[in-house]
């Protein structure tokens, strides 16, 4: 119960402070004069104006509120280093237990820096200020941070926490903790393809110094560099840039004896590959209705680099023509099929047939072209199947299928159960009816030896695209020359540009289009895995998370030919899968999360702000055993610690429940006051 005295004065407060004025002043006026009566006067002026004033009696009601102090567990990955999850859930338990015994004290306990696969970093301010967003601040207790010491949110000053109570850190893990870490000083995000970029690393020990390690360069997975390394030295080293997307480089160093943990041994560079230029040498034959197809094509690709030649006077054409009247340009064959031919990435003969214009030594450059890596495509028409066809050239141990003859009556092509599932032809759109939903052909080579399984059919069932590898190299062979109908709209035409972009691509090894991967992709808050395969089945995927979680996912038939699978990405860092044969890698988050950057325990990182709150930051393991310290309630002090003690701040915060007035003056009290006043007054002066 509380007691007091509350005013509500009946005229405005100026008046009452210009009776007061009046009022001293006729006091004194009486004082100095000496005049009778004056304690008398002086009293009835006071009690009129406190009438004005309006005073009451007040009686409140009050129930006092708790204090409350917050205790927030880091759940962060590193806190799964060594003994420290088990340091926390003991220490926690031991604070909980004795805040509670603290009379008035509401405890509130918040788990928090949980990965996610978003947040970079260990953020226990955030929580703690979350924990205490509906306390007013004249109720906080204090803070308690079970951590490791490695918060990458700690305020400037302590004026930024919002409240002023003791900020207490118990910090897990041991003093003599030693780790080793790779630390990225230097790297490039973008690389042209074929070319050289250079990363810096610099490999830290903490706990120990003068130490050595083998340090192994990885790019997606393959070695391109091994040496030794000392403690604290800095080293750049060349990573070649193989292919378009992203190139996974991975530097890892060896353990150190006794480490707190290996999972920052090694630090990932994520580089895209960008390509600079796709050459690509596009030969024509004798002219035809398509001739013209390849070409819009590879020059509407601005990533192509498009040298095209069509033979339009063979050597053993004689028409009396003046040489100075031709405006024909020499095929420069001996460049181009001898000096540069390994400068292109593909080759494409439209209709082509030998002319003399290329002699046989120059077809067996294009074999070894292919055997060496190239690429080849032949878009056949009845000269394949002519005394003249490149197929009666060395070209022929590279070529898919040997010629017998020509075909000529309409059809649509179709998928066969390969095209179906290889990612050049899946899903072309109008290839899921039968007959598919796009316009026939009239034409087609007919083959025999066929070395693969078509990935499209034509008439009567015979291979049409033949997509087959030779050594490193890889030749596409389409069996028809009446692609062009798809490009004209002829009976609604089809999906050519699908279907010549992806098999020309295909042919220059874009890594999408691969028939065998494995692959990982974020979407979201989740880890997709897609598994490309031209077989039935597919076995179970492995997942290693960056803190070297695994799990074995069984993938599931999304569609023909491609596997699918997905998990919560609930980490930042290098994810790798693999099923035992391919391997994929991707880095969600940050190349270099900051939980793994640094790992061992500290104390001086939550120090200073502990500190200037009042508060402490101290470790709690003492050997094997946990030591909490006491705690005890302090109602006034700015220090909030001591050798075997920690402190909460006790407040004095209540809520009012009700409240009783007393008027002095209402009523018959207030007016017999007021007349007793006057009768004092008037009795003094009758005298």
């Amino acid at each position: 119960m509380t007691y007091g005295i509350a005013f509500a004065p009946l005229v405005p407060a100026i008046v009452l402070w210009i009776a007061l004025a009046a009022i001293i002043v006729i006091t004194a006026l009486l004082l100095v004069g000496r005049a009778r009566g004056a304690a008398v006067r002086v009293a009835a002026l006071a009690l009129i104006l406190l009438a004005l004033a309006n005073p009451s009696f007040t009686r409140e009601e009050r129930e006092p509120l708790s204090s409350v102090a917050a205790v927030i567990v880091d759940k962060s990955p590193s806190q799964n280093f060594g003994d420290r999850a088990d340091q926390a859930a003991k220490a926690r338990d031991a604070l909980v237990d004795r805040l509670k015994q603290v009379k008035g004290l509401e405890v509130r306990v918040v788990d928090a820096g949980q990965a996610d696969g978003e947040t970079d970093g260990t953020r226990l301010f955030s929580a703690l200020s979350s924990a205490l967003s509906d306390v007013p601040t004249d109720r906080v207790a204090g803070a308690f941070l079970i951590t490791d010491g490695r918060v990458h949110d700690i305020p400037d000053n302590v004026d930024t926490l919002g409240f002023k109570a003791p900020v207490h850190a118990l910090i897990t893990g041991h003093a003599d903790e030693r780790d080793r870490r790779v630390a990225i000083t230097a790297a490039p995000r973008f690389g042209i393809v074929g070319q050289s970029q250079t990363v810096t690393y610099r490999l830290d020990d903490q706990g120990v110094s003068g130490e050595s390690a083998k340090v192994t360069v990885r790019r997606d997975g393959e070695v391109i560099s091994e040496r030794s390394v000392l403690s604290g030295e800095t080293v750049k080293v060349d990573v070649g840039i193989k292919h378009a997307g992203q190139n996974i480089v991975e530097i890892e160093a060896s353990p150190l004896a006794n480490e707190l943990t290996p999972v920052n041994n090694r630090a990932v560079v994520p580089i895209d590959g960008v390509r600079d230029k796709l050459r690509v040498l596009l030969v024509s034959g004798e002219p035809h209705s398509g001739e013209r197809t390849w070409r819009n094509l590879l020059k509407s690709d601005p990533s192509v680099d498009l040298v095209h030649f069509t033979i339009l006077r063979p050597p053993e054409k004689q028409d009396g023509t003046p040489i100075h009247e031709l405006s024909l340009i020499a095929f420069p064959t001996r460049e181009l099929f001898q000096e540069k031919i390994n400068e292109f990435q593909l080759i494409i003969f439209d209709r082509y047939a030998r002319q003399g214009v290329l002699p046989t030594a120059y077809f067996d450059n294009i074999a070894r072209y292919v055997r060496a890596g190239g690429a080849v495509l032949v878009s056949a028409g009845p000269d394949y199947a002519s005394t003249t066809s490149i197929w009666r050239t060395p070209l022929d141990a590279v070529l898919p299928a040997e010629p017998v003859g020509v075909t000529e009556k309409p059809f649509h092509a179709r998928l066969s159960e390969a095209g179906k599932r290889h990612p050049v032809t899946r899903g072309l759109e109008g290839s899921a009816s039968d007959p598919p939903r796009w316009s026939r052909f009239f034409r087609e080579v007919d083959t025999r030896n066929v070395s693969v399984p078509p990935v499209m059919t034509g008439a009567d069932g015979q291979p049409l695209l033949l997509l087959s590898r030779y050594d490193e190299g890889r030749v596409a062979l389409l069996l028809s020359d009446h692609i062009w109908l798809w490009a004209r709209g002829f009976e609604g035409g089809g999906p050519h540009l699908d279907l010549l972009r992806r098999m020309s691509h295909w042919l220059m090894k874009q890594p999408e289009l691969e028939e065998e991967t494995l692959r990982l992709a974020v979407q979201g808050k989740y880890l997709l895995v897609q598994r490309q395969t031209m077989a039935d089945t597919v076995t179970p995927v492995t997942v290693t998370s960056p803190s070297g979680k695994t799990r074995e996912l069984t993938l599931e038939a999304s569609e023909a030919g491609l596997w699918k699978a997905a998990l919560a990405a609930d980490e930042l860092g290098l994810w790798q899968a693999t099923d035992g044969t391919l391997k994929a890698l991707i880095n969600v988050g940050p190349a270099n999360p900051k939980e793994f950057s640094e790992v061992t325990s500290t104390v001086e990182g939550l120090r200073p702000i502990a500190r200037a709150s009042g508060g402490d930051a101290r470790r709690i393991a003492d050997g094997s055993a946990i030591d909490v310290p006491r705690i005890v309630p302090v109602h006034a002090s700015s220090v909030f610690r001591g050798e075997s003690w920690l402190g909460v701040r006790m407040r004095d915060a209540s809520v009012v429940r009700g409240v009783g007035v007393l008027p002095v003056f209402a009523g018959l009290i207030g007016l017999l006051l007021l007349l007793g006043a006057f009768a004092a007054t008037w009795l003094r002066e009758g005298r």
